[in-house]
């Protein structure tokens, strides 16, 4: 059998609110079927997927994990058995899904937003150790400002709404870095470890949250030098933890204080602000083909 008849099964895990490709993601797909990888569309959750019939699953879409992550690593698990692949390394996805990994990047020397952990019954003492701070409380699994607050710590009001989270979550507390607002939220991303392009991300008036469900905007953007260095160190402190091999990566973060301050490392399902630039998201397929040839060649045989 010739290379070129091997037809190469590429699974692009969604979610069941976002069951198509998006929009942002049409010229990667449309690219990777130009490349002989036909994406085929698959709700990660959905029980009737088999699997097993895919060389790989490139992750993109499943915005619902952290609703479900004892599912989601039962899913990977099941993958795993299957020896079916997933891009980025299902590894990987299990250490990106929690958040506590931003201490573990801290740890390293990477600068992060000052950050806590705390288990739902002990919020209380540490916020009250914050009295009069402004504070973000977020799940240690969680996307999409998803049951994260923001207040000021000894708020009568804002600590009746800490006590209506859920009990059963862990969750990180850290001060409310103003620059957010001020300044935007940078995204940097980067595929196979290279630098590829950034945004801004601004909220809307009022707000403090930069998703666009909540009203925020993205504008094209270039880091300068003392950015992209910060971000660089991110991802050898990401290498040092044995993660150095990724397909994609988002390095969310904030320059606060004159130092960029690392808010997260997005490797699971970022969005990846391809609409406006093609050439990413043709690098970006290019990178998950060579992937799957190793696959492709055992088929061969």
């Amino acid at each position: 059998m010739s290379m070129h008849a091997v037809t190469r099964r590429l699974a692009v895990a969604t979610s069941a609110d976002y069951p198509a490709i998006q929009p942002d993601d049409a010229h990667l797909a449309a690219t990777l079927e130009r490349l002989g990888v036909p994406p085929v569309v698959c709700v990660w959750n959905d029980p009737a997927v088999d699997w097993s019939a895919f060389d790989a699953v490139l992750i993109r879409t499943i915005w619902d994990y952290f609703k479900h992550h004892a599912a989601f690593l039962a899913w990977l698990d099941r993958l795993d058995a299957l020896g079916v692949p997933t891009i980025n390394d299902s590894a990987l996805l299990r250490w990106n899904s929690d958040k506590r990994y931003l201490l573990e990047l801290a740890q390293l020397g990477v600068a992060i937003i000052p950050t806590q952990l705390a288990v739902a019954h002990a919020l209380p003492e540490v916020l009250a150790a914050m009295a009069g701070q402004h504070v973000v409380v977020k799940p240690r699994v969680s996307g999409s400002a998803w049951h994260t607050l923001r207040g000021t710590a000894g708020d009568a009001a804002f600590a009746a709404a800490v006590a209506q989270l859920p009990r059963e979550r862990d969750y990180l507390v850290q001060p409310f870095v103003p620059e957010v607002v001020s300044e935007g939220e940078w995204s940097l991303l980067y595929f196979a470890g290279a630098f590829s392009h950034a945004v801004i991300k601004r909220p809307a008036a009022g707000d403090y949250r930069v998703q666009g469900e909540y009203g925020g905007r993205t504008e094209a953007a270039q880091p300068d030098a003392a950015i992209l260095a910060a971000a660089d160190r991110a991802l050898a402190a990401l290498a040092m933890l044995g993660h150095g091999d990724h397909a994609y990566l988002r390095v969310d973060g904030v320059v606060s204080g004159g130092r960029f301050l690392v808010m997260e490392l997005e490797l699971i399902e970022p969005f990846l602000h391809l609409a406006a630039q093609p050439q990413a998201a043709e690098r970006l397929a290019r990178e998950v083909a060579a992937r799957l040839a190793p696959a492709a060649r055992a088929q061969a045989r």
